[in-house]
């Protein structure tokens, strides 16, 4: 299995209990929602597995997993630090003018006159406002503010045009 096209929402983190639970962190929003797309597929260095996923919940803050054919603390704790990767289509389809993170990565970054900035690497959270980190001949943190600071995305054409100073 490669990473191509795969989107990673999570790792296991730990184990819970004594019958095979995982402990999960888990990227997605909100945190138990990891919890529908199953077969999780996981990867470890140049090991790949895939489990389904039989039951699960939110134990506090944290989410916890039972996996097919994980039955007992030795064979959870063996998948400790393992990424969790779904695919795509196991994500339902955002909302118009919603986009998922992994869509937003490597998307070329332009101010709205044509002058342009680099490509988007990552998306941090910040609590007040998500900021959209492009690297190009410097970075840039630009606040992600859809109507105002980010005037237009388009996928297709693989690009995201902002209202932004090319000094700043």
């Amino acid at each position: 299995m490669s990473d191509t096209g795969l989107i990673k929402v999570g790792e296991i983190s730990g184990v819970f209990g004594v019958k095979g639970w995982v402990k999960v962190y888990s990227f997605t929003d909100t945190r138990e929602n990891i919890l529908n797309y199953s077969p999780w597929l996981l990867k470890k260095g140049s090991e790949n597995k895939s489990f389904t996923i039989i039951d699960g919940s939110l134990q506090g803050k944290a989410v916890v997993a039972k996996l097919e054919g994980i039955n007992d603390r030795d064979q959870a704790a063996g998948l400790m630090g393992w990424e969790i990767f779904v695919t795509p289509d196991q994500l339902p389809k955002p909302a118009q003018g919603e986009y998922y993170w992994s869509d937003l990565i490597g998307l070329k970054v332009e101010t709205t006159s044509s002058v342009p900035l680099g490509v988007i690497d990552n998306l941090l959270e910040t609590g007040a406002n998500d900021v959209v980190i492009v690297k190009g001949e410097r970075e840039r943190a630009i606040p992600f503010l859809q109507g105002t600071i980010i005037t237009n995305i388009d996928l297709q054409a693989g690009k995201m045009i902002v209202d932004w100073d090319p000094d700043f």
